[in-house]
């Protein structure tokens, strides 16, 4: 104890000073050092400080109320550490850099561990975050949802009349009557069952017994004026009408027929609050002359008699549109269908349909609460990701958009909002409807347009989970393995790109080709977008020969032919030869390049690093046994601390464990205390034997252990770049002499220049000699510095890298290399 309380006199222990004395005045004490040096803080935990699955009912012995009396010198310096740590502003940015630590805000260039560290940390985040968009994805759909389509499908579209009608097979306005007043009528209303027994639902139709329509379904048509188009001079008089395609500005809004009623007059699309719709001839909009069927299957066939006996449907009806929504209780889905008849300038009538399946409402079951709590998780993972981007957008400037991985994290983050704020919209919007809805059940429920919302919301999920999935190659290219994908394509963009110009020349020359000489005869060349697909589709093997060669019987064959071979058979196998050079090249590289460190040397090294934790905790426990069985009754504070001192052990360590097993607190340990000590001490040294067993005895030896490190980091250099290698050790010394020149300078400022002068006329060249002495017990340490050094009254002269080569005695026997001595178990620099 008196040692430690004397260092104000003498910062100096005995060893140091009697080399001081040797030295004389060669040696040179910095004064910066004569105080204390604060303790190095160990990450490692000692037997002291046991981790919780080793800790006993005894461990909370020495956690008293009363002040410690067993003084440690680290106290002060602890403090002081501490307070310097508490300020918010630090922990504020520990914090930030905890939570958001990636690649792109650390450091990370010259340090390949922390560079595997922090992205294996970004992908378990990343991976917790696909998990939970993948569970709100798939909540929002089942497989009953295709079911519930296909009934409706085989009901309204593949139902026949009478005579053969289905809604697909109509052929012009006869039969859109025929269908109306037969399968629609028929498939809209059902208020009894099969023996004609009432369902008791009064006037409300439940289609299939299960499905409630809501409100009234709707007919709307669209015309266009008389006099939209020109009939040439010399058909004016047998041709008076002229009616042409539809189009926006064609399209009629004058009273016709009847003139009273809605059936008869035009909407306007805001007073309908409808749509425009993208039909397979042209996109329509949301008005025109609309008529609401009834809530009864006999007033709703009076009224499409009557609009079929007073011509509803004539020269100018371009569209006809048939609006109805149902609901199941049973799946809580909507079902909004809607049929559509076009009837183009040419005569006859083309069918369509759009069955939209969705769920609108949302929180019934205990799984649609279970998709609540993942939508609240996942608005903590977009505010999580946007203050990651925004941190790494702040860092990186517009740099940050070089990278695609960047740009598709703000894709993905920008449609996660879109997605957040459209649910919001959703639930108010279905709320609001279905209120309106039960309090006037006879009107028509205009759910299209949340369906349609609704779908390009699914839509837009879909795409965003598509390029999550993708963005997990961004985590795992720390592998070279996981990158050969991403740098082939890397490396044959500019080849691709330059090829891809070739092959759309040719590819664009056929699909006009095709459409000019097919078009008439062939569906598949109807139209130019068309032609483009069905040529995808021959690459594939996917073609309708017949119909091209029936075309066509001349130049169909040899536009075939000519096709697969110059576009199948060349363009496309010099586009995968391309992609097959490059892959080759970036394998071949791949497989010269040195291993870096990897996610399985990383798990390695934490393996041999828990194994020597354990082992030496194991050792730290064997040496207080060893103090233990020294046979003495009563072991005093001052002997125990001073035996575990001269095995290396740390003064707060002793103190902490003194004072644990010591409960009266007078400094000594009776026969009943050490008792309880070595049975604690022995119960925690086989714990940790049975951990060490658990973990393994591929570590057990160190020097097996050092042994294979050694071969693992061995490589060989060719002669190239050990000669490169030696010109940059040439490089550096004379850095070095340059450096000793410069400290010659200091040390004559420092009144120190008789050293040199005594040894000048000894020596021909420069010789310097640095003895760093570092000597850092665990409680504290001093650092002393002797430099020893001869000077010649001429600077030398640094030699060339050709010289060294050739020198006799060696690379570098005419240098003299500074000399490092380290004398204490850690070092400074």
């Amino acid at each position: 104890m008196q040692k430690f309380n004397d260092r104000a006199e003498s910062h100096l222990n005995t060893q140091m000073e009697c080399e001081l004395e040797n030295l004389g005045k060669r040696t040179w004490v910095n004064q910066a050092y004569c105080g204390t040096p604060p303790p190095v803080q160990r990450s490692i935990s000692t037997v002291y400080n046991p981790q919780p699955h080793f800790q006993s009912p005894l461990d909370n012995m020495g956690k008293l109320g009363t002040p410690n009396p067993y003084p440690s010198e680290d106290t002060v310096m602890n403090q002081y550490t501490e307070k310097k740590s508490s300020g918010c502003c630090s922990f504020i940015l520990r914090a930030i850099k905890g939570l958001w630590g990636t690649t792109l805000t650390e450091d990370t260039t010259q340090n390949r561990e922390l560079y595997v560290r922090t992205t294996l940390k970004e992908l378990l985040i990343y991976i917790v975050f696909l998990v939970d968009i993948c569970l709100l994805t798939y909540g929002m759909t089942s497989s009953t949802t295709y079911y519930y389509t296909k009934v409706m499908t085989d009901l309204f579209v593949n139902s026949p009349s009478d005579s053969g009608v289905t809604f697909l097979s109509i052929s012009n306005m006869d039969d859109f009557w025929t269908y109306t007043q037969g399968p629609l009528l028929d498939g809209l209303y059902w208020t009894n069952w099969y023996n004609n027994q009432s369902l008791q639902t009064g006037t409300q139709s439940f289609i299939y017994y299960e499905n409630m329509l809501l409100g009234v379904p709707r007919i709307r048509q669209l015309k266009v004026k008389n006099k939209s188009c020109k009939v040439h001079s010399d058909f004016v008089d047998e041709i008076p009408d002229c009616f042409d395609v539809y189009s926006d500005k064609k399209e009629d809004d004058h009273s016709f027929g009847l003139m009273n009623g809605t059936a008869w007059q035009y909407h306007t699309e805001n007073e309908l609050k409808g749509s425009s719709h993208w039909g397979m001839l042209a996109t329509y909009s949301g008005g025109g002359y609309y008529q609401d069927l009834a809530m009864t299957k006999e007033e709703s066939a009076a009224t499409l008699a009557n609009l079929s006996n007073n011509l509803w449907l004539d020269h100018g009806t371009r569209a006809v549109f048939i609006d109805f929504s149902t609901y199941n209780a049973n799946i809580n889905l909507f079902c909004v269908i809607r049929l559509v008849l076009e009837f183009p300038a040419t005569g006859g009538a083309v069918s369509s349909y759009q069955i939209r399946t969705v769920k609108l409402i949302r929180y019934i079951t205990m799984w649609d609460y279970f998709i609540i709590g993942c939508e609240i998780v996942f608005c903590v993972f977009i505010l999580y990701y946007i203050v990651e981007e925004i941190l790494e957008l702040r860092i990186h400037k517009f740099s940050y958009f070089k990278s695609i991985w960047n740009i598709l994290d703000v894709v993905i983050i920008l449609l996660a909002i879109v997605a957040i704020v459209f649910n919001v919209f959703r639930t108010i919007k279905v709320d609001k409807l279905l209120g309106k809805l039960l309090q006037e059940p006879n009107i028509y429920a205009d759910f299209e347009f949340l369906a349609f919302w609704q779908t390009q919301y699914n839509n837009m999920n879909a795409v965003n989970l598509f390029f999550a999935w993708i963005k997990i190659f961004k985590y795992i290219s720390f592998n070279k393995t996981m990158t050969q994908l991403s740098s082939t394509l890397a490396r044959c963009a500019t080849d691709i790109l330059g090829f891809a110009i070739m092959f759309f020349i040719v590819f664009f020359a056929y699909a006009q080709l095709g459409y000019l000489l097919f078009g008439t005869e062939v569906e598949s060349f109807s139209t130019f977008h068309k032609c483009i697909f069905t040529q995808f589709r021959i690459i594939l093997g996917d073609f309708d020969y017949d119909g091209i060669e029936r075309a066509n019987r001349v130049l169909g064959p040899i536009y075939f032919f000519t096709y697969v071979f110059f576009v199948f058979f060349v363009l496309l196998n010099m586009f995968l030869a391309i992609i097959n050079d490059t892959y080759s090249e970036v394998k071949e590289e791949l497989a010269s390049q040195k291993d870096e460190l990897h996610f399985t040397d990383l798990i390695k090294q934490s393996y041999a690093k828990t194994f020597m934790k354990l082992k030496l905790k194991k050792e730290k426990i064997s040496d207080v046994q060893k103090v233990l069985r020294s046979g003495s009754k009563e072991l005093e504070f001052k002997d125990f601390r001073e035996t575990l001192k001269e095995m290396g052990h740390a003064d707060h360590e002793i103190s902490a464990a003194f004072s644990r097993f010591d409960q009266d607190g007078n400094q000594i340990l009776d026969v009943e205390e050490q008792e309880t000590m070595k049975r604690e001490l022995e119960e925690k040294r086989d714990a940790l034997s049975e951990e060490l067993n658990n973990l393994g005895l591929n570590y057990g030896n160190s020097g097996n252990l050092a042994e294979d490190t050694a071969k693992t980091n061995t490589t060989s250099v060719t002669q190239e770049q050990f000669q490169m290698l030696v010109k940059q050790v040439v490089e550096l010394e004379c850095a070095l002499v340059t450096t000793m020149a410069k400290i010659d300078v200091v040390m004559e400022k420092l009144g120190l220049p008789d050293a040199g002068k005594t040894n000048k006329k000894e020596t021909t060249g420069k010789h310097l000699t640095v003895r760093n002495e570092l000597e850092r017990p665990v409680s504290g340490g001093n650092v002393l510095i002797n430099l020893e050094r001869s000077l010649t009254q001429d600077s030398p002269s640094c030699p060339s890298a050709a010289h060294l080569r050739n020198a006799g005695g060696g690379l570098y026997s005419d240098i003299g290399w500074p000399t490092v001595t380290e004398n204490s178990t850690s070092a400074r620099h």
